[in-house]
């Protein structure tokens, strides 16, 4: 059987002529391409959630700076003050706290899982684990979210674009919280039709998101965004389970976010010419982080 799929449309029709969830058609589709067997999957999908889980814990309990010096600590901070009562809720405190500890290990020059970037690692391990936690889920249970994730990112990789440079930070931190609000939609009982809708509203919720990164790195704004991220893949989660639809279909959504990434200026797209990367402050940081590693700069 043809397992392979290029859209929602199709994803869902193939859900519903087998009776099976997303992650199981994304299973099937991995292993009909024959690249290693189901067990060495398997076995891979686990080594991909070790690694995140060993991120979030790193960058939670160990203190650490990024190699720059301009972040670090942040994630430690927050998830300690989601004991006292958040205006956002314990949980998603917690998994705001979770998703910013990976990318503060990644600007550290820890490991990760890029899920689907570097600059977007910390969402769909902080949004699974911490739901996890919170609900009792198995690892079997978090990899079948991965593979209904990993489904996800797919339709927006070969459909529109998961790059910053590309697509601004909608196609980085929107494409991560679609993939982790469908993945916990499915985990929790919902419909492929459910985790598609969550997708579609995530992406929604940000689209024409730019990429500003302040001195070309992986950290202003982008581990705050990250928090942002999981906490509106909680929210679209939510949202769909209680019965919200997205009144855009999940494919459309794709294209609209393709072609508003498409239609942004390019000071919009990870050049750090724009945005807060070109505020007066962002350019301050530039030149100290030039001069601290022996750069000239254009004004010295």
């Amino acid at each position: 059987m043809d397992w392979n799929f290029s859209s929602g449309a199709q994803l869902l029709q193939l859900c519903r002529e087998n009776d099976v969830r997303i992650s199981q058609v994304m299973l099937e589709r991995e292993i009909a391409r024959g690249e290693l067997t189901k067990e060495q999957i398997m076995q891979e999908m686990q080594k991909n959630l070790d690694v995140m889980r060993e991120s979030v814990d790193k960058g939670l309990n160990e203190k650490m700076r990024s190699i720059s010096q301009l972040t670090g600590g942040e994630a430690m901070r927050l998830f300690r003050y989601a004991d006292f009562e958040p205006f956002s809720g314990t949980n998603t405190c917690r998994a705001a706290a979770a998703a910013m500890a990976v990318v503060e290990v990644n600007a550290a020059m820890g490991r990760i899982v890029a899920a689907p970037t570097a600059g977007a690692s910390g969402i769909l391990p902080a949004v699974l684990l911490e739901s996890a936690l919170d609900r009792g889920w198995s690892d079997e249970q978090i990899i079948d979210g991965l593979f209904c994730a990993g489904a996800i990112g797919l339709l927006f990789a070969e459909n529109a674009t998961i790059s910053g440079a590309a697509g601004g930070c909608q196609a980085e931190t929107g494409v991560a919280a679609a993939m982790a609000a469908a993945a916990i939609v499915e985990i929790s009982g919902g419909s492929p039709e459910q985790s598609l809708d969550a997708a579609a509203i995530a992406i929604k919720n940000v689209e024409g998101l730019v990429c500003d990164p302040v001195a070309g790195l992986v950290e202003c704004p982008c581990i705050k965004r990250n928090a942002m991220g999981a906490a509106n893949a909680l929210l679209c989660a939510d949202m769909t389970l209680c019965g919200i639809t997205s009144l855009i279909p999940f494919d459309e959504v794709v294209a609209a976010m393709y072609a508003v990434g498409c239609d942004m200026r390019p000071e919009y797209r990870e050049t750090s010419k724009g945005g807060l990367a070109a505020t007066p402050t962002g350019k301050a940081i530039l030149k100290h982080i030039r001069r601290a590693s022996g750069v000239r700069n254009d004004d010295d």
